[in-house]
């Protein structure tokens, strides 16, 4: 085998959708889909991930393998966890709007980051006009899947011209159907007690939209040339009508047929029949119909089978059937016209040579849909898509490029208030508002940038800091963190977090501001504030305070409180750091989160100010154990992934990787290099630095180089492309420590199996 061939072989296959014994359309596809790629290729396992849309679920067959409750967030990301366990090469996805929790579905999108392997999404549903969550929905699908599939052309045609997908990147692979021989119908009749009847058939699950009303008011006109006319609808009422109005439709219909003198003309059978006696219907009809009243339906496997076993088709034209009907293979009638499906019905049944021709053209049309084909199509694809499967790219054996510190990325989402928080792409989304967190840190980068950019840090750093002022609440003791963009505040109280941060971006402004009236005001505040963060309980935001108090002692050595806080925070943290550590996970919780890093640099930041050799001791322990967690095989940096938060003693799940840990990891190991002299910790902070410029799991570049801007974060087979304050900052102060570390250790070599 080459190693072409290699890349993409499949070797077991992982599939969400409904299934049976749900009742939907999309439950019935995915089994048979299932079915039919285990037929083709049995020793290739189809594991089937479920939708429940209830909380009891559904007594589903051992194909299934799980299930997810459509509004239960944890639900998505327990089974993205699975799937990346099972070993599947790859996941195929039945979308259909309503499937799925969130506005359009969107939850999905966040199982689909966290699964690391090539996706397909088979699409049952494209839409001429999406609204603004449809479209993001599905826009997002297409960035994340190697293929989507529709099964018309016209699905294609519509996703290039809205959605502005290249063709390419479409399959059209037409509904599956069975596989049965050409057969008259009286057999069937027979058993269906329907002989000595002309049979017009109509199956799927009723619901307004079907148009059987349509066909009902054609009966009057239908019967009077063919008197034994027989109207069979087929199908349980769809469950979500059920429950909202029971069977009144069904009723009204009944209610109709009374009314025009047919009742006896029309026969429901009410129920979800299995697939075996499904088609022993359409054996016995005479002519399929489907009288459906909105064009924007792309698919029908009603129309399908109904094709597949060689019934002349009376339709009317919506998308999937001018396409499958429209070169001869059946009939098209204008939309809701009873008249016209009187007429046209009639006509067909009066001429039995016409009859049989088309019931010959459905046939053959059909032999080109099987399920056995679809089963072959699909597979072609599922081996392309892993076979194009990004290839991790082996790191270089050298220094990364050193990126100087570019104020772009920052000053493009700061205006007269402050830092905002979040973009979209590069466009700052003003609809998030700012936050005191990223101008905390704004404030900080300034002091950091010299050179030209000195003055404009300067002139920045007074807007940052205004806003810290504004956002401190001295009557509550706490910082408010979160305001809208029209400046109202949107809370009195703050995360301690939040307050840790602001505490640390003080007393780093009252030593490293450059000009002497911002370190007045930071000194100012600092003695305003630090006494109310005794009360924090967090171990974060204790270690943010920390730093804050620590860096204050540089400039101000003989300031009392500032010093107390290292004290008391260093003894807080080394006792949790004692209380909790074990064998095989030496950590201060007994789970990673966010800033992981900045826990260990804090324990060695007050050992060191305060001569405690236990505290720098322990302090680096943890960190070399943290280092040794945030490698991968290669030895590159791997940040704890989002995905591993709050996991008791478990950091199995990579994805999303935030830039802010690589900073922490940067800030730690310089503190730990300044405690000990050890030049390993130059090499780790380097390792951290390189997951910028690429140096990481996808071999992605997570900075935009030339305009100081940087991506949200690492997910399992891109980079996602917003550019948030924290990702940007966080960035900015890794070139800013890059400097430094260069300046500090320029004849110095670093590992190069970790810093390449």
């Amino acid at each position: 085998m080459t190693q072409a061939q290699q890349a993409g072989s499949v070797r077991r296959i992982a599939m969400i959708g409904n299934f049976p014994p749900r009742l939907c359309g999309i439950a019935t596809f995915t089994a048979d889909t299932r079915a039919a790629l285990v037929a083709a290729y049995p020793d290739i396992p189809v594991d089937i991930y479920a939708m429940n849309d209830r909380g009891e679920g559904y007594e589903y067959p051992q194909d299934v393998v799980c299930t997810i409750a459509q509004g239960e967030l944890e639900e998505y990301r327990a089974a993205a966890r699975r799937i990346n366990d099972s070993g599947a090469d790859v996941l195929v996805v039945q979308h259909e709007y309503g499937i799925f929790g969130g506005n359009a579905g969107n939850l999905l999108l966040r199982l689909l980051d966290r699964v690391d392997l090539p996706v397909v999404v088979v699409l049952h549903t494209v839409l001429e006009n999406p609204d603004v969550d449809q479209r993001t929905v599905l826009d997002a699908l297409a960035r994340r899947a190697s293929r989507l599939i529709v099964m018309a052309q016209k699905g294609r045609d519509i996703l290039a011209r809205v959605h502005g997908l290249s063709p390419d990147r479409i399959a059209v692979v037409p509904h599956g159907v069975p596989d049965r021989p050409f057969k008259t119908t009286a057999a069937m009749k027979a058993r269906f007690g329907l002989s000595g009847h002309t049979v017009l058939l109509t199956f799927g699950l009723l619901s307004p939209n079907k148009g059987i009303e349509t066909m009902i008011r054609a009966l009057p006109g239908i019967v009077a040339r063919q008197p034994d006319a027989l109207y069979v609808v087929l199908g349980a009422t769809h469950p979500h009508l059920v429950a909202r109005e029971g069977e009144a439709y069904r009723e009204s219909l009944a209610a109709l047929a009374e009314e025009l003198g047919v009742a006896q003309h029309l026969r429901f059978i009410d129920g979800f029949v299995a697939q075996d006696e499904l088609l022993d219907h359409l054996e016995a009809a005479d002519v399929y119909v489907t009288p459906y009243l909105n064009e924007a339906q792309i698919t029908s496997g009603t129309l399908s089978y109904a094709v597949a076993m060689g019934k002349p088709v009376v339709s009317t034209p919506y998308w999937h059937a001018v396409e499958l009907l429209g070169d001869g293979t059946g009939l098209l009638v204008p939309f809701g016209d009873s008249v016209g499906f009187a007429q046209t019905i009639g006509d067909l049944l009066a001429h039995r040579a016409k009859l049989d021709t088309y019931r010959r053209r459905a046939w053959d049309a059909g032999r080109e849909m099987t399920w056995e084909k679809l089963a072959h199509a699909y597979m072609t694809i599922f081996r392309d898509a892993v076979a194009r499967r990004p290839v991790r790219i082996a790191p270089r054996q050298h220094r990364p490029s050193l990126i100087a510190p570019d104020m772009g990325g920052v000053e493009r989402l700061t205006d007269g208030c402050g830092m905002i928080q979040h973009s979209i792409f590069a466009v700052p989304d003003r609809n998030h508002g700012y936050c005191v967190d990223d101008n905390c840190r704004a404030l900080m980068l300034m002091h950091r940038l010299d050179g030209e950019q000195a003055g404009r840090a300067d002139a920045l750093a007074t807007i940052y800091a205004a806003f810290v002022q504004h956002a401190w609440n001295g009557t509550a003791g706490r910082f408010r963190n979160f305001m809208a963009f029209d400046r109202s505040w949107l809370e009195e109280v703050g995360s301690e977090d939040s307050f840790g941060r602001s505490l640390w971006a003080i007393g780093d402004t009252a030593a490293k501001a450059r000009r002497p009236e911002l370190r007045r005001w930071a000194l100012h505040l600092f003695d305003q504030v630090a006494p109310h963060s005794l009360a924090l309980t967090h171990p974060r935001s204790w270690a943010f305070s920390l730093f804050g108090a620590d860096a204050l002692l540089e400039e101000h050595a003989g300031h009392t409180l500032a010093l107390s806080l290292v004290r008391d925070f260093g003894e807080r943290l080394h006792a949790l750091y004692r209380n909790n550590r074990e064998d095989g996970w030496r950590w201060f919780e007994h789970w990673l989160s966010y800033d992981n890093a900045r826990l260990a640099e804090a324990l060695i930041r007050a050992g060191h100010r305060l001569d405690r050799p236990d505290m720098v001791a322990d302090g680096i322990e943890a960190l070399d154990w943290l280092d040794g967690v945030q490698r991968n095989d290669a030895g590159q940096f791997r940040a704890v992934g989002t995905e591993s938060f709050g996991r008791r003693q478990d950091v199995s799940l990579p994805w999303d990787q935030q830039p802010l840990e690589a900073w922490a990891t940067i800030d730690a190991a310089l503190t730990a290099h300044e405690a000990t002299g050890d030049a390993r910790w130059l090499d780790t902070a380097m390792t951290a630095y390189a997951w910028y410029v690429g140096e990481n799991d996808l071999g992605l570049p997570m900075a935009t180089f030339g305009d100081g801007g940087c991506y949200d974060g690492l997910m399992s087979d891109r980079a996602n492309l917003n550019q948030g304050a924290e990702s940007v900052l966080a960035f900015q102060f890794a070139c800013c420590a890059a400097a430094k570390i260069t300046a500090r250790v320029s004849a110095e070599p670093l590992r190069e199996s970790a810093a390449g």
